[in-house]
């Protein structure tokens, strides 16, 4: 997520998870959700909260000042530590809190044995939203109102998905900060899949793939990535043979349609 300090965000995680341990993992991520969009907000307070010459408690006694009796405590302390960390930017600390509200509601899922369900959903719906261009403006029109749109998916996803999939899109569809809608919905699920400690991969194949092969394949991601791999599978009847599989930047092509462009870039170089 973003270009984050990783010695900054290593501090903050774990006072992070110091607190999130006894806490109710909802709330928290739908505090720490709140602090970001306030954050978002008010430029003044971010570019002051932010401000690497302001000493680190006179930053974390304006957060208590501000936030306490308004959120739970772990949601504060964490609040604390991201002002106190150094940034290299004044949108990183707004990143830290949204990651770290991410990271609590899938550990919410991992504690209701939904996590699976989670990273499926978010993808799916992605894809839902790619191909029905109506939900899309309803979702991404920046003048409706965010009560309007959490409503909306309120009604469509509500026993449907699991209670984690409707926060988290729900936070993505009102806040974007900037992405597009899918682009928010791919990397709430990376995050989702590092609480698991495994990569994420997208196939594309011309056809939906059996059981078997799912398993065959994750088999052999595991195997040479060295770490368990969700496999997130897309139909599109464009793939002329084989299938791709992307983890991050990486593709595997195994397409008629890949050897041909590899083929061709070749010739042209």
């Amino acid at each position: 997520m973003r270009g984050l300090s990783r010695s900054s965000l290593a501090e903050v995680e774990e006072r992070f998870n110091a607190v999130a341990g006894s806490a109710d993992l909802g709330k928290l991520s739908d505090e720490l959700f709140a602090i970001t969009d306030l954050l978002d907000r008010e430029h003044g307070l971010r570019r002051a909260l932010s401000d690497p010459s302001r000493p680190a408690e006179a930053k974390a006694a304006t957060v208590r000042a501000l936030l306490a009796g308004k959120v739970g405590e772990a949601a504060l302390a964490t609040a604390e530590a991201a002002v106190s960390a150094r940034w290299s930017r004044a949108g990183d600390l707004a990143d830290v809190l949204e990651r770290l509200g991410v990271v609590a509601a899938a550990a919410e899922a991992e504690s209701r044995a939904t996590i699976d369900e989670v990273e499926d959903e978010l993808f799916r719906f992605g894809r839902i939203v790619a191909a029905n261009p109506a939900l899309r403006r309803a979702l991404t029109d920046a003048d409706a109102p965010e009560e309007g749109k959490r409503a909306l998916l309120s009604d469509l996803l509500s026993g449907k998905a699991a209670v984690t999939s409707v926060r988290l899109i729900s936070q993505v569809a009102a806040h974007p900060r900037g992405r597009s809608l899918e682009a928010g919905l791919e990397e709430f699920g990376q995050l989702v899949a590092q609480q698991r400690q495994r990569y994420v991969a997208v196939v594309r194949s011309a056809v939906e793939l059996t059981g078997e092969q799912k398993q065959r394949l994750a088999t052999w991601l595991r195997t040479s990535y060295g770490r368990d791999v969700h496999l997130n599978v897309e139909v599109d009847p464009r793939v002329l043979g084989g299938f791709s599989v992307r983890i991050g930047d990486e593709i595997i092509d195994t397409t008629i349609v890949g050897r041909i462009e590899e083929v061709r870039r070749r010739l042209a170089g």
